[in-house]
């Protein structure tokens, strides 16, 4: 498959890489609209893994909510918002939050953050409440990862805390570390998420100065041309967002045009992407219920991207060349 990365065509139309990423985020949205109710279905329930079952809904109303603020009017958003708004709504899912000790607390405070509009419960409010008694918004013992994650979640649920700033946890980052490193000990998780949390998926600026926001370019454009190498279209795709967020324009660059290849070339005829990898395909044998377990996230986090990215087509703004300032909580 070839791409067109120039800009827009002399004529004002899009380029073919512009199409490609919208034809993939209808794709994937429209798979989505038809597949994920699956998780908070009778069949679902019995199918599925209760604690991967819950962070699936809670990787769905992160969808939903960024979908939301970027395409508010998509009709295409209404049945994935159905299925968040329902589970949200299902007077057992506290319990089902709380099943296993280790993610109680993280996924108590992502429900909370993450809840549709109108849907705030006094279990939700609870939730927040013993969060902030037991000390869990404090830095304790929380790497600087996770401690970036709180950070986030706590801030959108409209939780104070006693975090470090922003400023300060990016400099504890893998990301800010990572320039000189070998591909091979990165992990592209949590390289991406930093740059997920620092700018809001893309909604406000990372506060990276201009020295710091090129080091993470460096970094992001490594690991793109790694993963298009060993053919890990999910770990991709989520490249080709943090690039976004950090206001670089993907598709104008060969890795990015290149990994946004890979993964138009591996979506199904259904618009779902099948497995995380090349080698860690969906079988032609799987049963529907086998093939949503291997091609939900996948498909979930490019259509995030996609549709970050076809709604975002925006000019990006030049970073500053001060410090970052940090973020205070509200």
């Amino acid at each position: 498959m070839t791409t067109r990365t120039s800009g827009p065509d002399a004529d004002g139309g899009t380029t073919a890489a512009e199409e490609t990423v919208a034809a993939l985020a209808a794709g994937t949205g429209r798979w989505l609209g038809l597949h994920a109710g699956r998780l908070d279905s009778p069949a679902g329930r019995a199918e599925l893994p209760v604690t991967p079952r819950v962070k699936a809904l809670l990787q769905l109303a992160l969808l939903s909510r960024c979908w939301r603020k970027a395409a508010p009017d998509d009709l295409a958003l209404e049945p994935v918002l159905a299925v968040v708004e329902h589970a949200w709504r299902r007077p057992d899912f506290p319990r089902l939050i709380a099943h296993s000790p280790d993610s109680a607390r993280p996924f108590g405070l992502i429900w909370a953050a993450l809840a549709p509009a109108g849907a705030v419960t006094d279990a939700q409010r609870g939730v927040l409440d013993r969060l902030s008694a037991d000390g869990y918004l404090t830095p304790r013992r929380k790497s600087p990862y996770l401690h970036l994650g709180t950070r986030f979640y706590a801030e959108l649920a409209g939780l104070g805390h006693e975090l470090a700033s922003y400023e300060e946890l990016y400099a504890r980052s893998m990301l800010a570390r990572a320039d000189g490193m070998p591909v091979a000990e990165l992990d592209v998780c949590e390289v991406t998420d930093t740059v997920f949390y620092l700018s809001d998926y893309g909604f406000r600026d990372t506060g990276l100065d201009a020295e710091a926001r090129e080091r993470a370019l460096r970094v992001v454009e490594r690991l793109t041309g790694h993963c298009v190498r060993e053919g890990a279209w999910e770990y991709a795709a989520k490249l080709l967002l943090a690039r976004h967020c950090l206001g670089s324009d993907p598709l104008r660059t060969p890795s990015g045009a290149a990994a946004l290849g890979m993964i138009a070339e591996a979506r199904s005829p259904d618009g779902s992407i099948p497995g995380k990898t090349a080698r860690g395909r969906a079988p032609a044998s799987a049963t529907p219920q086998q093939y949503f377990r291997w091609a939900y996230q996948p498909t979930l986090v490019t259509a995030l991207t996609t549709l970050l990215l076809t709604n975002g087509r925006r000019t990006h703004p030049m970073p500053t060349t001060a410090p970052p300032t940090a973020r205070r909580t509200r």
